[in-house]
């Protein structure tokens, strides 16, 4: 093992060394790390040790056509990890092979931000189970074939943390690891170029501590302490931490707040190079202690801030992004029915290095925020306030012809802005279908439901399914029953699994038999055919029609088309494309020649060269 460790050390050692010293200036904690690297090196156990040596023989092993992910809360999903392991099969029956616990490290009650407000890194929160459950459940799911993924919270520690405990008792050590300041001009100095997260519910970016005298930074909400990486202690300390976690058997790591981990004054606090900094040394670190642990980074930024992040093909950062702003443009285009924007941007992805991997999705835990490309919209009438204001009366069924529900998060009376929180299904109107037991909009409800998870499974990049989403599950409004949740209605999509409805996957004519059947057998082609890998070329393609989005893949033995309607009526995808395709879902042999869609629909079609 040492042997081998030291190859990996000697291979990035110059590199670390360099980039360590130009932030810290100290060879002492320099050399504290490489001592602690080795440790945790040791401390992997065997099944992780062959699989790091399986993944370093193939490091492409995560961009095949057979990625596909799903998100879930631990408690919501199955109670604890136990309850987890149990339903491994059910995931593997829904062509699962990445499962995203959602943050289950330790957390205070009705101050957890949803656990990511960690109060240690290295303890379970208690009713979801330990450690050891956390390691027997990575076992399983190895056995299995499924990977494992968590997030690793390093901008900030709840104020539960021992190390902010010990810095709210005075201990300069502690207070050094976070920004203390007891004159106010300085947090008002950061205030007057640091953007507000949360301008509503959290305004601000200090908290004053009375007990203290002093101002601590809480970029996010005031029980959330801004952790400060200008001091080697605490980065040295949350590698530790990281490290700690991957021996658990983590495959897939995702650092949550990349952009705001490294804070200077005069400036946003944002997107500073010292992140990349970090960064780049967190991927060294992995690959010297466990290179079969891949880092999912979290930039919810706009497109020209979130590529930086994947580094260079020579010096890379993260190993994958999520797809953040495509994410937003794809339910504008539903609102709409104009795909010209989720268009540009696609050509923007598609044209990255293949290098540059992208985790793509409909719906996450979080709620969605409009950050699209007002400038580009601008030209095409669209102005933001107004269209921001459109998109959330669309999506909360306020505007005549939605049938889209759900609730808006941080409404800012001032601004007129605000963010929107829904499950997918009740955004396409499944849940008003239901309502008004209305079985014609339900099938169209369906039918665009199906839509749009056809397109991001044709996606560049990985796919990630939100835990529900396969059976169709809806809002749920019991969470402002709840005191510790009322206030955030992001619990509105965060509702527990409906195992009832889950039992009726295979019952024929049902709506969730309608969306898990759908859902499978889209899932099974994409994992069949090599156009769906990574390393496939990915085009948008013109088909005269605004409100249809057309993806092209192919490869040296394959050309694929997906087309899909965003709007409510037929329309003709105009186009010529010469030899006979088949419809991948129905099997049938179609001439691609000015194709109808119909409303909400979409076609998969291929052909060999």
């Amino acid at each position: 093992m040492k042997t081998v460790f030291q190859e990996r050390l000697k291979r990035h050692h110059d590199e670390l060394r360099w980039l360590y010293m130009e932030l810290y200036d100290n060879s002492d904690m320099f050399a504290e790390l490489c001592d602690q690297m080795y440790t945790y090196a040791q401390q992997r156990d065997a099944q992780l040790v062959a699989l790091d040596q399986e993944r370093e023989k193939d490091p492409q092993w995560f961009r095949g056509n057979d990625m596909l992910g799903m998100m879930l809360y631990i408690d919501n999903f199955a109670g604890n990890l136990k309850g987890v392991q149990k339903k491994l099969d059910y995931l593997s029956s829904c062509n699962v092979n990445c499962i995203h616990l959602m943050p289950f490290l330790e957390s205070p009650k009705g101050r957890s931000d949803g656990g990511y407000a960690v109060a240690d890194f290295r303890k379970v929160q208690p009713e979801l189970g330990t450690m050891e459950d956390l390691s027997a459940l990575a076992k399983e799911c190895h056995k299995k074939k499924i990977n494992l993924c968590m997030d690793f919270v390093m901008n900030h520690t709840s104020e539960d943390h021992e190390w902010a405990k010990k810095a709210r008792e005075g201990d300069g050590e502690y207070m050094s690891r976070y920004f203390f300041y007891k004159d106010p001009s300085i947090p008002r100095e950061y205030d007057r170029t640091v953007p507000q997260v949360f301008p509503t519910t959290a305004p601000g970016n200090f908290t004053y501590l009375d007990e203290m005298g002093y101002y601590v930074m809480t970029t996010f909400y005031p029980y959330q302490w801004d952790l400060n990486y200008q001091n080697p202690r605490v980065f040295n300390e949350m590698m530790y931490n990281f490290l700690y976690l991957a021996n658990q058997g983590m495959d897939i790591i995702r650092i949550d707040a990349v952009p705001y981990i490294w804070k200077q004054l005069g400036t946003k606090c944002r997107n500073l190079l010292q992140v990349h900094t970090i960064v780049r040394m967190m991927r060294m670190i992995c690959e010297i202690v466990c290179p079969g642990v891949l880092l999912l980074g979290e930039v919810v930024m706009e497109p020209e801030k979130v590529v930086p992040y994947f580094g260079t093909v020579e010096k890379p950062e993260c190993h994958m992004l999520y797809n953040v702003t495509t994410m937003a443009t794809t339910w504008h285009s539903v609102a709409t029915r104009d795909v010209r924007l989720l268009k540009k941007q696609m050509d923007i992805v598609n044209g990255l290095p293949k290098d540059y991997l992208f985790l793509n999705y409909l719906r996450c835990h979080d709620d969605i925020g409009w950050g699209l490309d007002y400038d580009t919209l601008g030209i095409w009438g669209m102005k933001e306030v107004d269209h921001k204001r459109f998109l959330n009366q669309y999506f909360t069924g306020r505007f005549e012809g939605s049938e889209s529900r759900g609730e808006l998060y941080n409404d800012d009376p001032v601004t007129q802005d605000a963010r929107f929180c829904g499950t997918t299904a009740s955004m396409c109107g499944v849940e008003s279908a239901l309502y008004e037991k209305d079985e014609e909009k339900l099938l169209a409800a369906v039918r665009q439901d199906l839509m749009l998870h056809a397109y991001m499974l044709t996606q560049s990049g990985i796919p990630m399914l939100y835990s529900g989403d396969e059976i169709g599950q809806v809002n749920d409004y019991t969470y402002k029953e709840d005191a510790a949740k009322k206030e955030d209605s992001r619990y509105l999509h965060r509702g527990k699994f409906p195992w009832y409805l889950a039992a009726k996957n295979k019952e024929k004519g049902t709506l969730q038999e309608q969306i898990f059947t759908g859902l499978s057998k889209l899932e099974q082609i994409r994992k069949k055919r090599r156009v769906f890998r990574s390393d496939a070329a990915v085009y948008t393609y013109d088909v005269k029609d605004d409100s249809i989005l057309c993806i092209l893949r192919e490869n040296e033995e394959e050309r694929f088309l997906g087309i899909f309607n965003f709007s409510d009526d037929t329309r003709t995808a105009w186009m010529e494309e010469p030899g006979a395709f088949v419809n991948l879902w129905t099997g049938k042999k179609i001439e691609m020649v000015n194709v109808e869609i119909p409303g909400h629909d979409f076609l998969w079609v291929s052909k060999k060269k």
